[in-house]
């Protein structure tokens, strides 16, 4: 046996072994250590190899789900291998062999995956500066490549992504970018390869080439998807006909968002991790799971097109005007999770309760039909077409499966009465065993006189009749002797032999039978495969808009207006998820930003509402670019290509980054990439390093985006010499939000004022903090000092400049510049212009 484990295991020497013996999976050797401590599972002992023990650690067959499940999460990958052989006609050990690799990315199982959440495997690919990316998600068949022309623009995709499982070429250069991701594979140059991959997608899609896809400005994509398919075929060893095409993803057809702006934003998760403290939680109440993975999708992939977000708009006005989403949400609950079940079914992995979700899935298609046979507007119209009621498989399921089937096909069940003829018979022998043996023993007891005797079964010794020892001598001569028991004596009949055989071989035959019905039901199913994937597409964006039109009659969310006139015009804009979480009603602020008017400098106290005010300007631009409504009284919002985030203090000590180099990382990726259709939230620039680096860094910031970008800026800082911009600029405007100082204390009033704030109340946010007294009444006494000192500067320029106090940026009048600018120097002598040299001299010496 060991023979053949080690044999198996060399086949797969890099992933975990479940070795099937019996009711159990075991682990041996190292692989029995790991999922020991993995699982927290026993390890223990058994046999030897080399003259020492055999570590083996185990699982029951019938719990293994959970314990895959929680490998999986781990990023671990797991070989199931099966008994194939009989056991009562092997000689040596039973044949096994590995029939499925489960992998983080390549799961399908329900138990294995996150209902709400997508579950992608990806492969990338370099090669001549340009980076080529694939994702597959197995559950749902649903296939994308794409290219990146920077490490910036991968690591922004692969967030989009977020991939399980990651493939990568041995020779990848940027390794440093795979690193917070699970389950990273190594994989052989050679399937990257170009020509390969084609030919593989060819064969997987049927077709001669891959034209009809779009891709193929897609080279090192392709080249990626290559890889993945290979993969995917190497790990599950069936067919995969639910994976019919690939979708290019053209970041052009995009609203950018980099790797920090996802983060900061906190589209799906905060940044804590926490997933109900983010834009997801408040706005995601889909009835289906399916539903609400295509929702995170848009919120990662918000789109430009603003044709296509008017046509979501109105669909959502038709929602709300005929109040649908009360009728649509049951419906599309009873619906269900159809996307991952035909996946299952395509992958012949499908379980009897799969087959009668899908089923009470197609039930609910006439009443969705009739809730939507009222709709006009293009996009309702266009969905219902795609859902049409599907009457012939919704009676052969009808047909073929009971109403509450048993989890799994293994000991029969499933296959309702009616269905098939021969089926039922082989049952009614079974079924009827009963009555016969009631019938033989009260037969026997008048035909024996023996009062007690009984007609048994058990799973060792099959039928028998039984006797008390006390009335062995009264038994007939035709008893033959089965089995002697301390008080009893057991026997047979040849005629209850024959009925034994009979009804044994009708429950096998039976359930050898019900098994071979229940597998014709997927090639039944497999024909439909391609309408059934087009229908729960439909659903899943019917569940998505019919959850916006929920949530803007709920939350109060009004239709933002999206027009070709550059900027941004808010009225009355609230941050979503701030909003939800809090009781207390939420100031509601106003922000304009025209082609004339680029950046608000934004003050104010640090509690004061500066980032949620920026956060929540660019959460609704973004609502509104995926086709919901937004929180505000009223939006206009003109053309946006990107949206940039600089917010908050993080390090990235595993890099050897500290926090002010990540700080001005994002910088230089807003700076290089920003243009006057971005919008870009910058939060206190410069804060990381010294008073006089972070201000001079701070100013050339905003005035590069302010002159040369022009992009839409909002520039939250406490440098108050950046307030002296709009002197400068006249695309630059200050604003603040208020605060009130009462009894040493402060209130924040969380309200957009015009002008730069009077102060930053440091001092009384850190009390609020409790910070010691000792400690505040020595910063104020402090701040009073520096305060006069630099009030002394301004008019006692002999004494010594305060190293603490900030110098203002902007140069004071001088009245040698004065007279530098009146001079003609072309006029000048030589001798004239070093004698006034020497007065400017003098002069700067006599100032000190």
């Amino acid at each position: 046996m060991m023979q053949q484990y080690l044999r198996i295991k060399a086949e797969h020497p890099n992933i975990l072994l479940f070795y099937r013996m019996g009711d159990f999976y075991e682990l041996f050797f190292s692989d029995a250590a790991k999922a020991s401590e993995l699982l927290d599972i026993s390890l223990t002992k058994r046999g030897k190899s080399g003259g020492n023990a055999i570590p083996m650690a185990g699982v029951p067959f019938h719990a293994v789900e959970g314990y895959l499940a929680r490998l999986v999460q781990l990023g671990e990958s797991v070989a199931i291998c099966e008994q194939i052989g009989d056991p009562a006609t092997s000689k040596g050990p039973v044949e096994r062999k590995v029939t499925r690799i489960i992998t983080p990315g390549t799961v399908s199982d329900e138990a294995l995956l996150h209902e709400r959440s997508d579950n992608l495997l990806a492969a990338v690919y370099f090669q001549s500066g340009q980076f080529g990316i694939a994702t597959l998600d197995i559950s749902s068949g649903r296939f994308q490549v794409m290219q990146a022309s920077s490490p910036d623009e991968l690591a922004s995709q692969l967030q989009r992504a977020n991939p399980a499982e990651l493939l990568h070429p041995e020779d990848f250069p940027y390794m440093a970018l795979l690193q917070p991701y699970a389950g990273l594979r190594r994989r052989p140059v050679w399937e990257f390869e170009a020509d390969s991959a084609r030919e593989q997608l060819c064969r997987q899609f049927k077709t001669s080439s891959l034209d009809a896809y779009e891709i193929v400005d897609f080279p090192l994509g392709i080249a990626a998807a290559g890889c993945v398919l290979q993969y995917i075929k190497d790990t599950q060893r069936t067919a995969l006909p639910h994976i019919r095409s690939i979708q290019p993803h053209h970041s052009s057809d995009s609203v950018q968002l980099d790797a920090a702006t996802r983060r900061n934003l906190e589209l799906t998760q905060s940044l804590s991790g926490d997933v109900s403290h983010c834009l997801s939680a408040v706005i995601d109440k889909t009835a289906t799971a399916m539903g609400s993975r295509l929702l995170k999708r848009w919120l990662h992939d918000p789109l430009a097109d603003h044709g296509r977000l008017q046509q979501r708009q109105q669909t959502i006005a038709e929602l709300i005007d005929h109040a649908l989403p009360e009728q649509l949400a049951p419906t599309l609950k009873n619906i269900g999770d159809v996307e991952r079940i035909l996946a299952r079914v395509a992958l012949q992995s499908a379980r009897p309760r799969d087959f009668a979700r899908l089923r009470l899935a197609l039930q609910q298609l006439p009443e969705l039909q009739q809730q939507l046979a009222q709709a006009s507007s293009v996009k309702l119209q266009a969905l219902a077409q795609r859902c049409p009621v599907q009457p012939e498989l919704q009676a052969l399921l009808e047909r073929a499966i009971i109403d509450n089937p048993p989890v799994v096909i293994r000991d029969g069940g499933v296959i309702a009465p009616g269905f098939d003829e021969q089926l039922d018979k082989l049952r009614a022998l079974s079924q009827h065993a009963n009555n016969y043996l009631v019938e033989l023993e009260e037969r026997e007891k008048q035909r024996t006189g023996i009062a007690t005797l009984k007609v048994g079964y058990n799973k060792v010794h099959g039928y028998f009749i039984e006797v008390s020892r006390s009335y062995a001598d009264q038994v007939p001569a035709d008893y033959i002797r089965r089995q002697t028991l301390k008080n009893n004596e057991r026997f047979i009949l040849p005629e209850l032999k024959a009925y034994e055989d009979e009804v044994l071989t009708s429950q096998s035959r039976a359930l050898a039978l019900e098994k071979r019905l229940y597998e014709q039901l997927f090639d039944t199913i497999l024909p439909h495969l391609e309408a059934l994937q087009t229908l729960a597409g439909a659903i899943a964006e019917l569940d998505v808009l019919q959850c916006f039109a929920e949530r803007a009659t709920t939350l109060n969310y009004t239709c933002p207006q999206l027009t070709s006139e550059p900027g941004i015009h808010i009225e009355g804009g609230r941050h979503p998820v701030v909003e939800a979480l809090n009781d207390e009603p939420f100031i509601a602020n106003p922000l304009m930003i025209t082609p004339a008017q680029r950046m608000l400098i934004v003050t104010g106290p640090n509690m004061g509402g500066k980032s949620t005010y920026m956060r929540q300007t660019a959460l609704i631009v973004l609502l509104a670019h995926i086709g919901s409504y937004v929180p505000a009284e009223a939006a206009t919002i003109g053309p946006i290509d990107r949206i940039f985030t600089r917010i908050g203090a993080s390090d990235d000590l595993a890099s050897g980054r500290s926090t002010f180099m990540v700080e001005m990382t994002e910088t230089a990726a807003i700076l290089n990439h920003a243009t006057a259709n971005s919008l870009v939230l910058m939060d206190e620039i410069g804060r990381g390093t010294s008073t006089y680096d972070g201000l001079s860094l701070a100013w050339a910031c905003a005035e590069q985006l302010a002159q040369q970008h022009q992009a839409m800026t909002l520039f939250a800082t406490h440098y108050f010499e950046l307030t002296k911009l709009p002197e400068l600029y006249p695309s630059i405007c200050n604003v603040h939000l208020d605060a009130v100082e009462h009894d040493d204390g402060i209130v924040f009033m969380h309200a957009v004022q015009q002008g730069p704030a009077s102060k930053s109340y440091g001092i009384q946010v850190a009390q609020l903090a409790g910070v010691p007294n000792q400690v505040l009444q020595r910063a104020k006494q402090k701040l009073h000092e520096l305060e006069q000192a630099g009030s002394q500067q301004t008019t006692d320029t002999n004494d010594a400049k305060p190293a603490n106090v900030q110098l203002p940026i902007l140069p004071e009048a001088s009245p040698v510049l004065d007279e530098l600018k009146q001079l003609q120097l072309d006029e000048l002598t030589p001798r004239q212009a070093l004698a006034v040299l020497y007065r400017w001299q003098q002069s700067v010496n006599e100032k000190g």
